[in-house]
């Protein structure tokens, strides 16, 4: 998956009109909330067959974090 496409996802999942990119922090995106954590863990373990635990999610600082959880390289 390229970081491009899993930006869109995200934008998706997260349900928000934000202008985002690998090094955006988390905690600046007003939409990444306890219901898009919720959606990202589902994502990467049902979708993605990831299995991640929710305190690797908790833990993301930047949207480059949550990129690499779902497996992503760069």
């Amino acid at each position: 998956m390229t970081a491009e496409n899993f930006i869109a996802k995200l934008i998706n999942l997260m349900d928000t009109e934000a202008e985002i990119n690998l090094s955006t922090k988390l905690a600046d995106v007003e939409d990444w909330d306890s219901l898009s954590m919720v959606s990202f863990f589902s994502y990467c373990n049902s979708t993605l067959g990831k299995k991640i635990l929710p305190e690797q999610i908790k833990s993301a600082q930047t949207v480059e974090d949550l990129y690499k959880l779902a497996g992503g390289a760069l």
